[in-house]
């Protein structure tokens, strides 16, 4: 066996390119993070300025659900649009009309002329926008990132969103607390940064070509028979909706027992900000799991793993504790989150990435409201403890499902079949690639 001693460079392809040499998703992921640290400073001052203008909770709680209402009843209708819809020009729009939503409000509050209605108009308004920006966003990401590097790619992109997060709501707090109208400002000024940026994307956002002889309800219907079939994909939002409606019910008990534990809200915070870092180290880590676990052994262990941390929380009243518990589930969430947007995105197609999109999220996130609904009624019956241990069997029901939907060998041939399975780093690929040069004698 012989080594070439001079072997002549690998040509650079799209495949091979690095995501940080990649100008079109570097443009994408900053602009979009930009745009979503803007709304998380916003949403903070939306509750600050009520409660600090009027005193009134009620009037708080109204604009929170004007804020939360687009997540049930604009879903489905955005998805349909951002499949039919320039989505570079969809998420100008979205910008612009955030950009003048929001800077509305700081004029208001600048004058001194806060107006319930008002607030309630935009926070239903701008929220909506955020619904078809981040449906047509990530379908983007399909466009301008090949298909190997989608893992890296949601990797970034849910680390971007939890450091939004985790960043967003102290920098309003704290902008807020310096000028009442500054935080609607900088919001403004964030949606026209990131309006910017998407005009220097080359790439061609246009949707593929399909029929659009179609009628809006035939459309509709056809993205929730798309994602029916998709077994797996059917199977694994069945999974997130269980376990979204336990997560709502175990937050809630959580406040409960620090509450009658005599600790102040300040745990609360501490345990708040303890979620916030292992969702965010959770994405940041995913890439590296995705390297040496399937999609499908992912969503089997994280399922086990919450199966087995929850009922813990019945036992344990030591705030640190309690915060790394919730620390090592959120973390497992931050993981497969990635690795669920992963696989949807590699088995939808252009077309049909909006409905899809769309679908999944509203039977993924519409069933927090009915677990908040739930834990009160819990929480009231059955007291704090009971009420965690109800939930802690109840994931272990979902764990063993997981399991049971997951395993097998019909679940790895369709995952390898799709190329859904292990992701392969960057280097591993060039090491792969630098191999192919040996010659054999």
């Amino acid at each position: 066996m012989s080594v070439k001693d001079n072997p002549a460079p690998l040509a650079e392809t799209p495949e091979s390119r690095p995501l940080r040499r990649n100008r079109e998703f570097q443009l994408l992921w900053s602009g979009a993070g930009v745009s979503y640290l803007g709304s998380r400073v916003s949403a903070i001052a939306y509750s600050l300025l009520i409660i600090w203008t009027t005193g009134s909770a009620t009037q708080a709680g109204l604009v929170t659900t004007a804020a939360l209402l687009p997540s049930l009843v604009v879903q489905l209708p955005a998805g349909l649009l951002v499949d039919r819809w320039d989505r570079r020009k969809t998420m100008m729009c979205c910008d612009a009309g955030r950009l003048l939503l929001v800077g509305s409000v700081g004029l208001a509050v600048a004058f001194h002329h806060i107006w319930l209605p008002q607030l309630l108009a935009v926070a239903f308004c701008e929220n909506s926008l955020m619904v078809f920006y981040r449906l047509a966003e990530r379908a983007t990401v399909a466009k301008v990132v090949p298909s190997g590097q989608l893992g890296t790619a949601m990797a970034r992109n849910e680390a971007r969103g939890q450091a939004s997060g985790l960043i967003g709501q102290p920098v309003g707090t704290f902008l807020f607390a310096a000028v009442r109208w500054l935080p609607f400002g900088v919001t403004a000024i964030a949606h026209l940064a990131s309006m910017i940026t998407l005009l220097f994307i080359r790439k061609d956002l246009r949707v593929s070509e399909q029929d659009q002889t179609q009628r809006i309800w035939q459309r509709l219907t056809e993205g929730f028979s798309w994602v029916w079939h998709q077994k797996y994909l059917r199977r694994a939002l069945g999974l997130i909706a269980g376990s979204n409606i336990l997560f709502q019910i175990l937050t809630l008990a959580v406040i409960v027992i620090i509450r009658h534990e005599g600790r102040s809200p300040a745990t609360v915070g501490f345990i708040v900000a303890a979620n916030g870092t292992g969702g965010l180290a959770g994405a940041l880590t995913s890439g590296m799991w995705m390297r040496y676990l399937s999609i499908r052994r992912i969503i089997m262990t994280i399922n086990v793993m919450w199966a087995v941390l929850m009922p813990l929380i019945a036992f344990v009243r030591n705030p640190a504790e309690l915060a790394a518990i919730y620390f090592c589930m959120i973390y497992a969430a931050g993981v497969g989150n990635v690795a669920g947007l992963t696989y949807q995105l590699k088995i939808t197609p252009d077309g049909m990435q909006g409905r899809a999109g769309s679908v999944a999220s509203l039977l993924a996130s519409g069933t927090n409201s009915i677990g908040a609904l739930a834990a009160g009624f819990m929480l009231a019956a059955w007291g704090a403890k009971t009420t965690v241990l109800l939930v802690g069997a109840a994931m272990l029901t979902l764990a063993l499902l997981a399991v049971l939907g997951f395993a097998g060998p019909k679940a790895k041939r369709l995952e390898a079949a799709l190329g859904a399975g292990v992701v392969r780093s960057e280097s591993s690929r060039r090491r792969r690639s630098k191999a192919n040069d040996v010659v054999r004698d």
